[in-house]
């Protein structure tokens, strides 16, 4: 083997290597960060729902996501969508 092709492919081995070494150590530190935020600095309350009554309590919400709904069907269809009935799923 010829002294500039095995000078090329160990290049193209550190290189490869070194790549994947700091693009693990990003990826890892990344997660890490994320984890630390939202395990100690997280200000999000847990939010309890029952879905088993869905609208009961929140009927102002349920006309405004029906107003979204209608809206994005109008949008989508140009106009010429009807909307004939709206089920949670």
């Amino acid at each position: 083997m010829p002294a500039e092709l095995q000078t090329a492919l160990l290049l193209l081995v550190v290189g490869m290597i070194t790549v994947f070494i700091i693009l693990s150590l990003v990826v890892l530190t990344g997660r890490t960060l994320i984890w630390v935020v939202n395990k100690y600095f997280s200000e999000e309350e847990k939010i309890t729902y029952d879905y088993a009554l869905p609208y009961i309590e929140d009927d102002l919400i349920y006309k405004k996501k029906l107003a979204a709904i209608t809206a994005a069907v109008e949008i989508a269809t140009k106009g010429q969508g009807k909307i004939t009935k709206v089920e949670r799923v």
